[in-house]
């Protein structure tokens, strides 16, 4: 599957190891609220790696995710990117029904999205192509 290389690709570019873990996730190293989100991940039965990176402009561009779709954290996990505070429920639907798309996104860091956890600010999780396109995979009240 074309999708899967995308973590030989992040791997070989960056010199980086990537595990055969279900979900990699490369973040600062300082930033406490992607923290949250992995202990959300793992809450919810995803196996998780972690791989602190002082600069994730790279990782970014290399996933495809562009400057208006990004947010903290990306995650890579069986071909599809994970970008932001995306909660499980849609990871775990995004696998389930294998859409054509390049992944998940948040963009920007809501309030009320797993991981930052302060009640109050709805959001929309977005799916995501190679050309930027979006559309609404799921919205949450806040």
């Amino acid at each position: 599957m074309l999708k899967k290389s995308l973590y030989a690709l992040v791997a070989s570019v960056l010199s980086v190891p990537v595990l055969a873990a279900p979900l990699t996730v490369y973040k600062s190293p300082s930033c406490g609220c992607c923290e949250d989100w992995v202990t959300h991940m793992q809450e919810s039965g995803f196996e998780v790696t972690v791989i602190d990176r002082d600069n994730m402009a790279p990782i970014k561009k290399l996933a495809g995710v562009r400057p208006e779709l990004a947010s903290c954290h990306t995650g890579l996990i069986e071909g599809y990117v994970i970008e932001g505070h995306v909660p499980a429920t849609d990871v775990r639907q995004l696998l389930q029904q294998q859409p054509d798309v390049e992944g998940l996104t948040i963009p920007g860091m809501p309030q009320s999205a797993p991981g930052m956890d302060i009640p109050g600010s709805p959001y929309e999780v977005l799916s995501f192509d190679k050309q930027g396109n979006t559309q609404v995979f799921s919205r949450y009240p806040g």
